[in-house]
């Protein structure tokens, strides 16, 4: 993947990755469902053909064709034919936000800080870099990704997606584009938050500024502390979740016998 590729393009590559070894009809299914709820794939967008799916993700064809169908039963995708048909997504904002808050709620917490543990050391390395190597038209790429509104966690991704394009490595940079696709769609739902919101676009813009100072440690500690916040709201969020529906069987005092 070029490195001037958009932030959604390079997204989209890691959906659509190779899966590396024998693939399972679930294992393509998981990472399209991960596309959906990383808001990389979105209602209405049109999948590759089977064989293309095949061919990029290194399954067969029929492995390809099983998940589309486990997907369709699920109601995340309907195919249409004719000459404008295809198999598209069909997953609203709603949808899209439920399948994110399932994934949040069957991890664990030790499976959550490790996640942003990952994330954050890869971020913060990636915001060294780019302070070392950024020059003024770079730095203005990053601001203009914080420009808009009503787009909740997507600018505050891609802020950190050019971040680590940044850092002049592509590893680095495909590795990051692998965690954003776990990690980004769990920070998602907190910027439903307006306050959690507008705190995380001031750290971008500290961060810009550190890198437009050339101050690798302001930056790699503005990135440190965008990630340590969201940690901690996401472990409340996950807490929240687990908690028994109100009237629920659980919190209804059992009755004594005898």
């Amino acid at each position: 993947m070029p490195p001037n590729s958009s932030p959604r393009q390079r997204m989209l590559a890691t959906v659509f990755a190779p899966l590396g070894e024998v693939g399972k009809a679930q294992r393509v299914e998981d990472r399209i469902v991960e596309g959906i709820a990383a808001g990389v794939l979105i209602d209405g967008d049109r999948l590759p053909s089977e064989a293309e799916l095949a061919s990029a993700m290194g399954v067969a064809t029929v492995t390809a064709r099983e998940a589309l169908v486990a997907l369709r039963s699920r109601g995340l995708v309907a195919t249409r034919r004719g000459r404008e048909g295809g198999t598209f997504i069909t997953a609203p904002a709603g949808r899209r936000a439920e399948l994110v808050r399932n994934r949040l709620r069957r991890m664990s917490r030790v499976e959550l800080r490790d996640l942003a543990i990952h994330y954050r050391a890869i971020a913060a390395t990636a915001a060294e870099l780019a302070a070392d190597s950024a020059g003024p038209d770079d730095v203005e790429v990053l601001r203009r990704t914080l420009i808009g509104s009503g787009r909740g966690g997507a600018l505050v991704g891609e802020f950190l997606l050019e971040l680590a394009a940044l850092s002049q490595s592509a590893r680095l940079t495909r590795e990051f584009g692998r965690l954003h696709k776990d990690f980004g769609p769990l920070m998602s739902l907190l910027h439903e938050d307006k306050d959690f919101d507008t705190a995380m676009v001031k750290l971008c813009e500290r961060i810009a500024d550190a890198i437009a100072a050339a101050d690798a440690a302001a930056a790699r500690e503005a990135v440190i502390a965008q990630i340590r916040t969201g940690l901690v709201a996401l472990i409340d969020e996950h807490s929240r979740l687990a908690e028994p529906p109100a009237g629920s069987e659980r919190e209804r005092p059992q009755r004594r016998t005898g």
